[in-house]
């Protein structure tokens, strides 16, 4: 028997999400042969089969999540695999839950750390989504019972029931909701808010190739925001290049491509790196290399809707720029009225590794580089 362990998809990415198997128990297969399509943080991935032999189990199903270096495949090959223990045979390593709080560890019983309830009690605070956790046992040796559990729920407040259904975050959306929560808990984060007129810009301009060039002329006058920063060591790394994450909005969740080094590209080569990079997306082929290693990022939210924002922070970066949506306002010009075009900039910093100077000065230089004819 051989078994195939879940390998690092990406660059220490701790786990992904079985997405289709390509393969079921009784097949042969040979090395290379694709076995599954496994989710990522932020790309769908093919694992191919590193063995030649026969399936005998897959561990896992589909909308799973599996660990890395957890077990995917075992197969039965005509090599000979060493026994796991001292002894003569098979040593079976498997565990057992049982109903009563029980684990079975191979042939030694022990007790685990779960809430001790009655199995029937256990089916009724599932069937009515009750945590175990907030009853309290009476019976023997602080076992919960069915009547505890009913009591519980006579007891909670009954709201009003509406026509919706719950759903497990899977995939992109799941990684957004844990990069989110990280930021929330890591970074100490500040916005500024300001203006730029658009109103001598030729009306073919491409806007976001014109925020790209912004950005690059901003982090050569203030590099600070161009940076990562380490919260536990308080060391900052400052880029020469410029790697800018484009926040791309799809119906499978938010991505962000990272266009490297946007500081050497022409217009049209970042026009082309920005199509590309969207129809991946779209087609979820897009490289989990394309995912990383951003020096700062853009959200070009306003493309949608919005005037303003408070744009996150993913660490380890210390600066995002929020583009809100162009607008006609009325202004003086030169003792005249006109009407003007303008774009709300939203720039977010983590305050731990960047000043307010910094940072405003930043936003001064985006904003007379778009500005400028």
């Amino acid at each position: 028997m051989k078994i195939f362990h879940l390998p690092d998809l990406g660059e220490g990415l701790a786990e992904a999400e079985i997405r289709e198997w390509y393969v079921k128990v009784g097949d042969v297969v040979k090395v290379d042969q694709p076995l599954v399509s496994m989710e990522t943080a932020k790309a769908v991935v093919d694992v191919p089969s590193p063995y030649a032999g026969k399936i005998t189990h897959l561990h896992g199903k589909t909308n799973e999540i599996v660990k890395t270096g957890a077990p995917l495949v075992t197969y039965e090959t005509e090599e000979v695999a060493a026994d796991k223990g001292s002894v003569v045979g098979k040593l079976e390593t498997s565990e057992k839950k049982w109903d009563d709080g029980d684990v079975i560890i191979g042939t030694t019983k022990t007790k685990s750390s779960t809430i001790k309830a009655m199995p029937a009690a256990r089916a009724l605070a599932q069937q009515w989504n009750v945590d175990l956790s907030l009853i309290q046992p009476t019976g023997p040796q602080g076992l919960i019972t069915t009547d505890d559990v009913k009591q519980f729920i006579e007891k909670k407040p009954q709201t009003t029931q509406l026509d919706s259904h719950t759903e497990p975050l899977r995939g992109v959306r799941r990684v957004m909701a844990q990069t989110m929560a990280q930021s929330h808990r890591e970074v100490v984060p500040v916005t500024i808010i300001e203006d730029a007129d658009l109103t001598g810009l030729p009306s073919k301009t491409d806007i976001t190739v014109r925020i790209l060039k912004a950005i690059v002329a901003a982090a050569k006058e203030e590099p600070a925001l161009n940076a990562w920063f380490d919260g536990k060591t308080l060391e900052r790394k400052i880029f020469d290049e410029v790697h800018i994450g484009l926040a791309v909005d799809s119906s499978g969740g938010l991505f962000v491509p990272v266009i490297k080094n946007v500081g050497v590209l022409s217009d049209q080569a970042l026009r082309q790196a920005i199509d590309d990079y969207k129809e991946s997306i779209n087609a979820r082929t897009v490289s989990p290399t394309d995912l990383q290693g951003s020096t700062i990022t853009l959200s070009n939210f306003g493309m949608i809707a919005g005037r303003y924002a408070t744009p996150i922070i993913v660490p380890p970066a210390v600066a995002i720029l929020g583009c809100g949506r162009t607008r006609d306002v009325v202004m003086p010009r030169d003792g005249e009225i006109i009407v003007g075009r303008i774009m709300p900039l939203s720039l977010t910093f983590d305050h731990r590794a960047v000043t307010g100077g910094e940072a405003t000065r930043f936003l001064g230089t985006v904003i007379k580089s778009l500005q400028s004819k």
